[in-house]
């Protein structure tokens, strides 16, 4: 990276935590559990990096972790609950928005939503961001949905409800172990990134979703590869090892040790940094719009791309996109070319395909016997 370091890897790199000796009197009875915070989690600034530039900018097109047990992805994922922005979401179980109105008019949304927006009422709400984990034993029918039984019995009338993927509109779904997803399951997730929407069916029954979501995946390389068509749905790719210095790893384990013992008061000491990076974030999506790629930052990255000889054009959009990302976090409207080599390693990596490449060598030599016919008629 070029020497002049962006006020996002300052924040990552030098989070320090307040200290704290007491909170106020809690409500025992209470179940919530205090994520571990984000910056608590030592070393990791690529992750890191990677996880805060999805969230700033969410056309990065997800993040992939990939990395040994024990290396804090789980937790870094979980963790983003206290930086996650505002979004507009529907308040309707089939997903409608004033927006589907004004496309296709009230055909366009179910009857409910249809008499909601005649008498003046909202369909839709402002919250935060949410993050949907998708359980490694889900069924298809969880992920997609089904008929809802509850009303099927108590109301005697078949009604559709929507799966996670349908619920993660516009939020965030979280997938661990990623690798180990089953095929179906996997086709159906593909489907629905692909085309932001999805339609589930129930014999004679159909409803169509959206699932504008945002994919966030983590695996073990260990315990098996990512299917191709899979891993080019992430679009930031995050090598997470182990921690190298001894003194860091003992860190790891004082803090680990601090937020098992009071969770509550450890999560309080790093407040005023998770508060300072969330608004960082938020400025930064309020920013985005407005920021363009140079010209010296697009020779940059395409000639990257072509040095790589990399076939899938997301590998321009990820890379592009992030680099807007980065400089947003900087307060800049311009993306430079350090901010393509910030982002480069995590949008570039693992998107070079040995079969491909002996494929198209192979049919070359092919094409190269059929032309050889015509040039000696």
């Amino acid at each position: 990276m070029s020497e002049r370091q962006s006020r996002l890897l300052d924040i990552l790199r030098h989070a320090s935590a307040a200290k704290i000796t007491a909170l106020p009197d809690a409500d025992l009875g209470r179940a919530e559990i205090e994520p571990f915070p984000f910056l608590a989690i030592v070393g990791q600034v690529e992750m890191k990096l990677a996880l805060t530039l999805s969230l700033i900018n969410p056309e990065v097109g997800g993040v992939l972790l990939i990395g040994p047990r024990g290396t804090a992805k789980t937790t870094a994922v979980r963790s983003l609950t206290d930086l996650l922005p505002t979004v507009k979401h529907s308040l309707c179980v089939h997903g409608c928005t004033e927006e589907m109105i004004e496309q296709f008019g009230m055909d366009g949304v179910c009857q409910d939503c249809a008499t909601k927006f005649g008498h003046g009422e909202p369909l839709t709400t402002v919250d935060k961001v949410r993050i949907f984990e998708l359980p490694l034993n889900a069924r298809l029918e969880d992920v997609v949905g089904g008929i809802n039984e509850r009303v099927a019995l108590e109301q005697n009338r078949v009604r559709l409800e929507r799966g996670i993927l349908g619920y993660a509109d516009r939020h965030i779904l979280y997938i661990d172990e990623v690798n180990l997803l089953d095929d179906v399951i996997t086709d159906a997730i593909l489907d629905a990134a692909a085309q932001g929407h999805y339609t589930g069916r129930r014999g004679p029954l159909k409803m169509t979703y959206n699932a504008r979501l945002m994919l966030i995946g983590s695996m073990n390389p260990e315990e098996g590869r990512l299917r191709p068509q899979l891993m080019d749905r992430f679009g930031l790719r995050a090598v997470v090892r182990g921690l190298d210095e001894p003194q860091m790893r003992y860190q790891a384990y004082e803090r680990a040790m601090a937020y098992k013992n009071r969770p509550e008061l450890f999560a309080a000491s790093y407040a005023a940094g998770t508060l300072a990076l969330a608004e960082e974030i938020q400025q930064a999506r309020d920013r985005l719009p407005t920021v363009a790629v140079s010209d010296a930052a697009r020779v940059l990255g395409l000639a990257l791309v072509e040095k790589l000889a990399i076939d899938s054009n997301r590998a321009e959009i990820t890379l592009f996109e992030a680099a807007r990302a980065h400089a947003a976090a900087d307060e800049r409207d311009e993306v430079l070319p350090q901010d393509v080599e910030a982002v480069a390693l995590l949008a570039l990596r693992q998107r070079q395909s040995p079969e491909l490449a002996k494929f198209f060598a192979d049919q070359a030599e092919e094409d190269k016997v059929v032309t050889a016919v015509f040039n000696h008629k």
